[in-house]
């Protein structure tokens, strides 16, 4: 069968979605290794597979219109989340007119969650969850005309009736799933303005995380399995790790293909000093610069020694408040202190430190907290901050508490850009109140002079200074 995966353009009038994370609109383009995940394991059951970004073409609808129509594929597929939602619907509405009799098969969180809203006719189809074997049984019954009601995992519509199939079993051993299918995409249009190479590729050696924090939607590819197993489960899943061989074995790989930098996607990257140890090896043995996401308690003295010499760029924490009481609410299992002593550990070593903090995650959020943690920050001589409003997000504990408690602005979740918007209102701080603190916390933030010095002597190249421009505008205007 002959399949493409297709990124929209934005059809909306909104901004590109980030579709790897799922929870903001792109800052600067990130590669989709989830999707091309499943793409690689199509191409191994011998089925013909494209794949089109038009973010990354610069396409507008017209352009789309136009490979549609000279396009013979037989099946598309779209990766969608929460934010990306109405821009998706009008992409497969679009497929849809030109190509009439041609599958649509959606994927990722948001279909997940809500299937109904995206299986809009008979030839459209919802991959719920983790999604590879899924999907390649899905289209092997649709070229081979088989029945669809035994295929676990997936929804569909027959006779003007949804059908939403019993779930699938996790993928035992996701050392089986093939290496992401990074020959279909141009690869220098990718970056991470934190590693400062180029080309770089993301990475995932570990799927989903115990912890229980309930405002987490993690990577889109762990959200969508987090909330089809807990659909059917009432928990979390398990996490699922690869092997330190087939890790390694993917590093020889980006090498050879000329790959310089790897942002690891894990939920969480630090699985024990002997795990981290052998892959920061494999890192050193080809010269890889990268970097990674991981909790703050997960940090030991020999962790943050093999981080330094291994030349990761940054650790990206999830610190989200240093008020003990907003993260014993929000379930962190994590103390001021180790977040502290995290850092203090990183710094010491020369390990750049990203921190995520979300204002307004709990409803004692005042004026006061907000303020204490800048002045953390600024204590802690942080160089990278990503300030973010507190979402509840559907299908998240904390979703659960804000629809309860009615301090939704709306009275229900509306997508919206985690950097400006805010959508709950507590008794003590109002969304508006939020929303002016983030955007000043930014601007004192990124305004310091010693932090403009530090990142202009980083700056190597036009390209290098754009990003950091255009990151910089969208974080104060939008």
């Amino acid at each position: 069968m002959k399949i493409t995966f297709v990124v929209p353009p934005v059809l909306d009038k909104s901004k590109p979605t980030e579709r790897s994370s799922g929870c903001t609109y792109m800052l600067y383009p990130m590669v989709n290794i989830f999707e091309l995940s499943v793409a690689a394991l199509l191409e191994q059951n011998k089925h013909e597979v494209k794949y089109i970004d038009c973010i990354e073409k610069n396409w507008r609808k017209n352009n789309l219109e136009s490979f549609l129509e000279n396009d013979n594929s037989e099946t598309y597929c779209i990766w969608s989340v929460n934010l990306g939602i109405q821009n998706d619907l009008l992409g497969q509405q679009l497929i849809r007119h030109i190509r009439s009799s041609s599958y649509v098969i959606f994927m990722g969180p948001a279909p997940t969650f809500n299937p109904n809203k995206f299986v809009v006719d008979d030839f459209t189809f919802v991959v719920r969850g983790e999604p590879e074997i899924t999907a390649k049984e899905l289209i092997n019954a649709l070229e081979n005309k088989i029945a669809l009601e035994q295929i676990k995992g997936i929804s569909f519509k027959k006779e003007n009736t949804i059908i939403n199939n019993s779930n699938r079993d996790l993928i035992e051993n996701i050392d089986e799933i093939p290496f992401p299918a990074r020959h279909l995409i141009n690869k220098n249009y990718y970056h991470n303005p934190k590693l400062h190479v180029s080309p770089y590729t993301a990475v995932i050696t570990s799927r989903n995380c115990p912890y229980k924090c309930i405002y987490c939607v993690p990577t889109s590819l762990s959200f969508a399995r987090e909330l089809e197993f807990k659909k059917f489960n009432d928990k979390k899943p398990p996490v699922s790790k690869r092997s330190i061989n087939n890790i390694l074995a993917e590093f020889k790989l980006l090498h050879e293909q000329g790959y310089k930098g790897i942002s690891f996607m894990d939920d969480n990257f630090i699985w024990g000093e002997e795990r981290t140890r052998k892959i920061c090896e494999g890192l050193i043995q080809y010269n890889f610069v990268w970097g990674c996401q991981t909790r703050a308690d997960s940090i030991t003295e020999n962790i943050a020694k093999v981080l330094s010499k291994s030349n990761c760029q940054y650790v990206d924490l999830g610190i989200e408040s240093f008020d003990q009481k907003i993260l014993d609410y929000i379930q962190k299992g994590l103390t001021v202190k180790q977040a502290e002593d995290a850092i203090i550990l990183l710094k010491k070593h020369n390990v750049p430190v990203k921190l995520n903090i979300l204002l307004g995650a709990a409803p004692f959020e005042t004026k006061e907290t907000i303020k204490a943690t800048y002045q953390k920050i600024k204590q802690l001589k942080i160089d990278q901050v990503m300030f973010s409003l507190a979402t509840p997000f559907p299908g998240t504990e904390f979703y659960k508490l804000c629809k309860q408690n009615g301090w939704l602005v709306n009275g229900d979740y509306a997508p919206t850009d985690i950097q400006k918007k805010a959508v709950v209102n507590y008794p003590h701080i109002s969304n508006k109140e939020l929303e002016r603190a983030i955007f000043y916390n930014n601007l004192k933030f990124f305004t310091q002079p010693y932090l403009i010095k530090k990142h202009l002597k980083n700056i190597s190249s036009k390209k290098d200074f754009k990003v950091a421009a255009i990151a910089i505008k969208r974080k104060l205007v939008g």
